[in-house]
């Protein structure tokens, strides 16, 4: 289980501190899908980065009972000087896994071809982000934190990422972030919408996307 308790996130500004999450409360147990939705700018990347440990809360705790993979479209964890080979040789030695045999997957399933040879600095975001959930899949987590990972590659790749997720591991958790709002719709049970630091929680995703929508006709005018 995570047990996200009373989360407060402010970053300092010039102007004083802004407030990304204010007192932000939810569980996730073993096996449920949440899907958040929130505009641009919302805290909705800053909350999976709090979940997936990369930053602290400014206050308030999360307890994790169960392991949580990195955000799979984010490579902050990569070695930049380092190949994507290299890369996943690395992972592979602290998870204690057999780097040929994932970097077999890897090779296969980012389809990045030479590239992979080449230092992970000289990648386009889009290249990082196949990259990282290729590493993605060849840990296996209790839990995985998917942030936008739709908005990489086409159509094939997501036809790749949808059959490594949500059914090779449809048994896992989950915590999605996308503005594709029927891909929320289609794998998550639950859900929540971020606005000015708050998150109101649905399990009807059509009220879900009605409070979204009224939350974004607001702030048009």
């Amino acid at each position: 289980m995570i047990n996200v308790e009373r989360v407060h996130k402010a970053y300092p500004t010039r102007a004083g501190d802004r407030v990304v999450l204010d007192d932000i409360s939810f569980t996730l147990g073993r096996g449920e899908k949440l899907g958040v939705l929130g505009r641009n700018g919302a805290g909705k990347s800053t909350l999976i980065r709090l979940v997936s440990g990369a930053e602290n809360p400014t206050s308030g705790t999360i307890t994790r009972t169960m392991s949580v993979s990195w955000p799979l479209a984010f490579g902050g964890a990569f070695q930049n000087a380092l190949t994507g080979f290299d890369n996943v040789r690395f992972i592979s030695r602290i998870y204690n896994q057999d780097y040929r045999e994932n970097m077999e997957f890897v090779t296969d399933f980012t389809e990045l071809g030479l590239y992979l040879r080449e230092p992970v600095r000289s990648y386009s975001q889009g290249m990082r982000a196949r990259l990282a959930f290729a590493i993605s899949m060849i840990i296996e987590f209790d839990c995985y934190l998917i942030d936008e990972i739709t908005a990489v590659g086409d159509a094939k790749f997501h036809e790749k990422c949808e059959a490594e997720l949500f059914q090779k591991r449809v048994d896992r958790s989950m915590l999605i972030i996308s503005h594709d709002t029927e891909y929320v719709r289609k794998h998550c049970g639950k859900f929540g919408v971020l606005h000015e630091g708050k998150m109101t929680f649905f399990y009807n995703f059509d009220e879900a996307l009605e409070h979204h929508s009224f939350n974004l006709h607001l702030e048009s005018h």
